[in-house]
């Protein structure tokens, strides 16, 4: 009797040892990535790093996992030759049937050559522009001249405002955000030329909302400045679509729906910024006033955009008109309810298009703005002021890191941070 109960436990030890060991590997084992497609219940396929495949092999990778692979070249001074620069599904992310996948590969360095092709000059000007009120209507109805609803042109119609983008679209032209205009950080594709949008007065045809979906978000009426804006984000994805929106105290004059239109612009590739409580002329008010139409705006959209919105200013008119002036100090740097402020920038109503944030003497707290005008190609409308780009136009070379200009001797370049190429 006692052998064969040791025999008993000899067997349960083998038993409780074949189990762990079971265990142990289907827990190993589902920790290595496979690489076979997920097919009649087979294990799923997950993304691999593609900088350590060649060309071939990538192609090789996406037919057998059946990706749609696109492929685009760019010039990079980072990555040599061949190398891959990035790919739109992430390292280890689950690949599933008929996902599609991007991959930039490195031309290596711009050669000169292309420069000269592209007349690169990152040197050139800026134009801001400057829009008030879309008004939706034709421009045949109005009694000015082109699309100018009132006699200065500070509203447009919805029809002239199409035209006004598909123009600079046609034209070259690609839009980038105010703030990384001011902050040098100008990210445009190849022979292409930046473009800044500001809208000024929050104006409720600015974007003007007729309502709410079953989810609660704003509908956005169509002809509205937002409403055309996003019908060009869909149109032209690479005109990447943007603006600045300058707001006072009524932001955009629909008390239902502000809050919810703020954090829908912020959340949607727009920003905000101030353009003063109630649009005073600041040469015509005292200084403690002057930090009370500007402290009270930051106050307003740090309440509902904490940390979201820029800290550039529009100024009403265009005043004060000097920097001399004893208010100006305080459309930069002032305190409002104990609360101390800074902008980093303020906007004139201005005239021409502005310089690169590049050149030396460039001031980003007193910038020019071309005014968005029909005037028969005179004083300064839009028109005219393109052709005046056409002699000194900002034209990228396609890297934002780099500052690429023709050499000129009598240039100097303000930059500490970015590398500077002359050719």
């Amino acid at each position: 009797m006692k052998t064969k109960k040791r025999k008993v436990k000899i067997k349960w030890k083998n038993f409780l040892l074949c189990a762990i060991t079971i265990v142990f590997a289907v827990v190993l084992i589902s920790k290595i990535p496979s690489l076979i497609p997920k097919k009649n219940g087979e294990k799923e396929v997950k993304m691999v790093d593609l900088s350590l495949y060649k060309r071939e092999d990538i192609e090789k990778f996406c037919k057998e996992n059946d990706l749609s692979l696109t492929i685009e070249y760019q010039y990079s001074r980072t990555y040599q030759e061949g190398m891959v620069i990035s790919q739109s599904i992430l390292v280890d992310t689950p690949i599933k049937k008929d996902d599609s996948i991007k991959v930039v590969i490195s031309k290596g360095e711009v050669p000169s050559s292309i420069y000269l092709e592209n007349k690169v000059n990152e040197l050139g000007n800026i134009p801001i522009m400057m829009y008030h009120g879309i008004i939706d209507m034709k421009s045949i109805d109005t009694k000015y001249t082109g699309g100018n609803v009132d006699k200065d042109g500070y509203n447009r119609t919805s029809e002239a405002f199409i035209k006004d983008l598909e123009f600079y679209y046609q034209n070259g032209y690609r839009m980038i955000r105010l703030i990384d205009y001011v902050e040098g950080n100008i990210d445009v594709e190849l022979g292409k030329s930046p473009i800044v949008l500001t809208f000024d007065d929050g104006r409720e045809d600015s974007i003007k909302v007729t309502g709410l979906d079953e989810k609660g978000e704003i509908i956005i009426d169509p002809n509205s400045a937002v409403g055309i804006l996003e019908q060009f984000k869909k149109k032209y994805p690479d005109f990447h679509v943007t603006a600045t929106f300058f707001v006072n105290s009524s932001l955009f004059n629909q008390k239902e729906y502000n809050e919810k239109i703020l954090k829908w612009l912020v959340e949607n590739g727009y920003d905000v910024g101030n353009h003063s409580m109630s649009h005073p002329d600041f040469s015509k008010i005292n200084t403690k006033k002057a930090q009370e139409e500007i402290g009270g705006v930051y106050k307003i959209l740090e309440e509902i955009i904490p940390n979201q919105y820029v800290k550039i200013v529009a100024l009403p008119f265009g005043s004060p008109y000097k920097k001399s002036h004893e208010n100006f100090p305080f459309i930069l740097n002032g305190d409002y309810e104990g609360t101390s402020y800074q902008s980093i920038s303020s906007l004139r109503v201005g005239w021409d298009s502005e310089t690169s944030p590049f050149i030396e003497g460039f001031d980003a707290s007193f910038l020019k703005r071309i005014r968005a005008y029909d005037n028969n190609g005179k004083e300064f409308d839009i028109d005219m002021c393109f052709r005046l780009l056409e002699k000194n136009r900002y034209i990228s070379d396609g890297d934002k890191t780099t500052i690429v200009y023709k050499k000129d001797p009598n240039v100097n370049i303000q930059s500490q941070k970015l590398d500077v190429i002359a050719y």
